[in-house]
């Protein structure tokens, strides 16, 4: 196990303290979006009122803001360090944050989304940047199974706390919420962690080295399959995420009691990371990620099938069964394929990484936004969509 002394030599604080640090940097991500699904009926009526489904975009649209600013965030804190550059996606956030807050129309509200998922990606690529920069190998995973264990339970309160919020405030109260947690951790890392890279370490921020990552990634056939893949599962969770709320409170009449039913969602999808580093080493990364595609056809076949045809009785079940498998396929395929992705590219693995996340993550927010809008009060349109998405990674991870 990681000693104490050694997490306090290498990083300046305790090992309990760095690991909550990195989980909460890390979840400034799933606040952002899974605080604000309760309060998504109570921003429609206020910023498109006789148009529900447009609110859902405020999810897709700070995800798409999220991934451009992963392309910059890796090389910049690579170029003036991590400290630095978390400064920089800080004032972004708080920026969008505080300009969601001031929204009075649907229009300026997506801006604001996007100028406050630029500042998002600050945060997720600079934790796992700090853990790199002073672990590696089996410390390095031990730590971040921690992170990842908070960040799982962070996870499955976010809709609570948005709950919570909006009994004692309107929905603008989340983002203030939000701008004070992003405000918190940001004094919180620039206090006590002492920089994980140092000058001597540093890379000159320059056009020519993102343009051979680009080229290296776009050239090497396994990082452009692993890629599409990665967009089309993120596809399926974003759309999934996008009318999850609207779900359950117009196709099952259980939007009170929504964010119990997603904790229990997360709390058991949270499970599929560590099932991957047990059978991952027996099976193969390649037939991890095409089992998971075949279940996937099957269980969302299956809910669709049980909605159409099955007594009403068998519907919630069917769905909720389904809904746990698109959070459960995170855990067992995106690891594998960004360790796929980056196998043949350790030379320039850092940008690759960037790379590779930028384009999954705006890719998938293209595809996700046209299957969340076409939301009719079943989930049928959504499955039919999730249905399309996972024959389409079967065929591709077929070749992987």
């Amino acid at each position: 196990m990681t000693s104490e002394a050694s997490v306090a030599r290498r990083t300046g604080m305790g090992r309990f303290e760095f690991i909550a640090l990195m989980a909460a940097l890390t979840a400034t991500v799933a606040l952002s979006v899974d605080s604000m699904l309760p309060a998504l009926p109570y921003i429609a009526e206020t910023l498109s009122p006789g148009e529900p489904n447009k609110a859902q975009l405020i999810v897709t649209f700070f995800l798409f803001g999220m991934g451009l600013g992963t392309f910059f965030a890796g090389p910049l804190s690579d170029s003036i360090g991590r400290k630095p550059a978390m400064l920089i996606g800080a004032g972004l956030y708080l920026a969008g944050a505080f300009l969601s807050t001031m929204s009075h129309s649907l229009g300026w509200m997506l801006a604001a989304r996007v100028l406050q998922g630029l500042g998002a990606a600050a945060p997720r690529v600079i934790a796992l940047a700090c853990v790199r920069d002073r672990f590696e190998g089996n410390e390095m995973a031990r730590l971040l199974s921690f992170v990842m264990m908070i960040f799982a339970l962070l996870t499955a309160l976010a809709p609570l706390l948005g709950t919570g919020i909006l009994f004692l405030a309107d929905w603008r109260g989340i983002f203030a919420f939000l701008a004070i947690f992003s405000l918190a951790t940001t004094i919180w890392m620039v206090s006590r962690l002492e920089e994980t890279l140092p000058a001597d370490r540093r890379r000159e921020l320059r056009f020519t080295p993102l343009k051979t990552a680009f080229l290296e990634v776009v050239r090497e056939p396994l990082a452009r399959r692993s890629t599409a893949l990665q967009a089309l599962i993120f596809a399926m969770l974003f759309a999934t995420l996008s009318s999850i709320q609207q779900l359950f409170e117009a196709s099952f009449g259980l939007g009170e009691s929504f964010p119990l039913w997603f904790g229990g969602v997360a709390v058991i999808a949270s499970m599929g990371g560590p099932l991957n580093a047990r059978i991952v080493g027996r099976v193969g990364m390649g037939n991890v990620v095409r089992g998971m595609m075949w279940a996937q056809i099957g269980l969302v076949a299956l809910m669709l099938a049980g909605w159409l045809w099955a007594p009403e009785s068998w519907h919630f079940p069917l769905f909720y069964l389904w809904l746990i498998s698109i959070f459960f396929q995170m855990g067992l395929c995106m690891g594998n394929l960004n360790a796929l992705a980056l196998q043949p590219l350790g030379h320039v693995a850092g940008m690759a990484a960037s790379m590779i996340t930028a384009f999954g993550t705006v890719a998938a927010t293209l595809i996700a936004g046209p299957i969340g809008l076409a939301f009719n009060g079943t989930p049928v349109p959504l499955g039919l969509g999730v249905l399309v998405l996972a024959v389409l990674a079967r065929g591709i991870a077929q070749k992987l």
